[in-house]
Protein backbone atom coordinates (compact mmCIF):
# COMPACT_ATOMS: atom_id res chain seq x y z
CA UNK A 1 0.00 0.00 0.00
CA UNK A 2 1.47 3.67 -0.84
CA UNK A 3 1.48 5.95 1.89
CA UNK A 4 2.87 9.21 3.27
CA UNK A 5 3.05 9.72 7.05
CA UNK A 6 3.68 13.16 8.30
CA UNK A 7 4.90 13.53 11.86
CA UNK A 8 6.17 15.81 14.31
CA UNK A 9 3.65 18.32 14.45
CA UNK A 10 2.68 20.32 17.18
CA UNK A 11 2.25 23.40 19.57
CA UNK A 12 5.21 25.63 19.77
CA UNK A 13 6.11 28.87 20.84
CA UNK A 14 6.83 32.11 18.87
CA UNK A 15 10.57 31.80 17.69
CA UNK A 16 10.41 28.26 18.12
CA UNK A 17 11.30 25.40 16.43
CA UNK A 18 10.02 21.97 15.03
CA UNK A 19 11.11 19.37 12.50
CA UNK A 20 8.33 17.58 10.44
CA UNK A 21 9.16 14.33 8.91
CA UNK A 22 7.42 12.43 5.74
CA UNK A 23 7.98 9.03 5.65
CA UNK A 24 7.07 6.86 2.71
CA UNK A 25 5.98 3.01 2.82
CA UNK A 26 5.16 0.99 -0.04
CA UNK A 27 6.85 2.73 -2.51
CA UNK A 28 10.84 3.86 -2.80
CA UNK A 29 11.19 8.47 -2.58
CA UNK A 30 14.21 7.88 -4.68
CA UNK A 31 12.43 9.18 -7.81
CA UNK A 32 9.99 11.40 -6.66
CA UNK A 33 10.47 15.21 -5.88
CA UNK A 34 9.00 15.92 -2.72
CA UNK A 35 6.70 19.05 -1.71
CA UNK A 36 5.79 20.46 1.65
CA UNK A 37 2.16 22.10 1.60
CA UNK A 38 0.22 23.71 3.93
CA UNK A 39 -3.32 24.77 4.89
CA UNK A 40 -4.65 26.94 7.40
CA UNK A 41 -8.30 27.91 8.23
CA UNK A 42 -10.08 29.10 5.82
CA UNK A 43 -7.39 29.21 3.38
CA UNK A 44 -6.41 27.82 0.24
CA UNK A 45 -3.64 24.81 0.50
CA UNK A 46 -0.33 26.55 -0.36
CA UNK A 47 2.61 25.28 -1.36
CA UNK A 48 5.87 25.83 1.11
CA UNK A 49 8.74 24.03 -0.23
CA UNK A 50 9.87 21.38 -2.40
CA UNK A 51 12.82 19.33 -3.00
CA UNK A 52 13.99 17.03 -6.46
CA UNK A 53 14.64 13.66 -6.38
CA UNK A 54 18.01 14.34 -6.62
CA UNK A 55 18.39 16.74 -3.51
CA UNK A 56 20.00 18.99 -5.62
CA UNK A 57 17.12 21.25 -6.64
CA UNK A 58 15.16 23.54 -3.94
CA UNK A 59 12.29 25.88 -3.70
CA UNK A 60 10.92 27.91 -0.85
CA UNK A 61 7.92 30.18 -0.80
CA UNK A 62 8.71 33.80 0.14
CA UNK A 63 7.27 33.47 3.07
CA UNK A 64 9.49 30.61 4.62
CA UNK A 65 12.57 31.73 3.22
CA UNK A 66 15.66 31.65 5.25
CA UNK A 67 13.58 29.77 8.24
CA UNK A 68 12.97 26.39 6.80
CA UNK A 69 14.79 24.44 5.34
CA UNK A 70 13.79 20.95 3.24
CA UNK A 71 15.93 17.85 3.03
CA UNK A 72 15.58 14.47 2.04
CA UNK A 73 17.20 10.71 3.57
CA UNK A 74 16.67 8.34 0.41
CA UNK A 75 18.33 5.59 3.01
CA UNK A 76 15.36 6.35 5.25
CA UNK A 77 12.97 6.67 2.59
CA UNK A 78 12.14 10.13 4.66
CA UNK A 79 12.27 13.94 3.58
CA UNK A 80 12.43 16.61 6.35
CA UNK A 81 11.49 19.70 6.96
CA UNK A 82 13.06 22.19 9.33
CA UNK A 83 10.94 24.74 10.62
CA UNK A 84 13.03 28.20 12.49
CA UNK A 85 12.18 30.83 13.95
CA UNK A 86 8.16 30.01 13.67
CA UNK A 87 5.50 32.51 13.40
CA UNK A 88 2.11 32.08 14.29
CA UNK A 89 0.84 32.95 10.59
CA UNK A 90 3.01 29.52 9.91
CA UNK A 91 0.19 27.37 12.58
CA UNK A 92 -1.44 25.13 9.68
CA UNK A 93 -1.88 21.43 8.46
CA UNK A 94 1.29 20.55 7.01
CA UNK A 95 1.10 17.95 4.00
CA UNK A 96 3.77 15.89 1.68
CA UNK A 97 3.04 14.71 -1.56
CA UNK A 98 5.35 12.70 -4.31
CA UNK A 99 5.71 13.56 -7.75
CA UNK A 100 7.23 12.03 -10.70
CA UNK A 101 7.83 15.15 -12.24
CA UNK A 102 10.35 18.36 -11.10
CA UNK A 103 10.50 20.16 -8.17
CA UNK A 104 7.75 23.21 -7.98
CA UNK A 105 4.67 23.74 -5.79
CA UNK A 106 1.83 23.15 -7.81
CA UNK A 107 -0.69 20.79 -6.31
CA UNK A 108 -1.75 18.93 -9.42
CA UNK A 109 1.35 17.48 -10.30
CA UNK A 110 1.66 15.64 -6.94
CA UNK A 111 0.53 12.28 -7.13
CA UNK A 112 0.68 10.92 -3.76
CA UNK A 113 -0.50 12.79 -0.84
CA UNK A 114 -0.25 12.26 3.01
CA UNK A 115 -2.89 13.30 5.68
CA UNK A 116 -1.54 15.81 7.60
CA UNK A 117 0.24 16.84 10.61
CA UNK A 118 -0.83 19.71 12.37
CA UNK A 119 1.23 22.63 13.30
CA UNK A 120 0.29 25.48 15.98
CA UNK A 121 2.47 28.09 16.72
CA UNK A 122 1.22 30.41 19.92
CA UNK A 123 2.22 31.64 23.02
Amino acid sequence: QVQLVESGGGLVQPGGSLRLSCAASGFTLDYYAIGWFRQAPGKEREGVSCVSSSGFTTYYADSVKGRFTISRDNAKNTVYLQMNSLKPEDTAVYYCAASTGPCRVVRKSYDYWGQGTQVTVSS
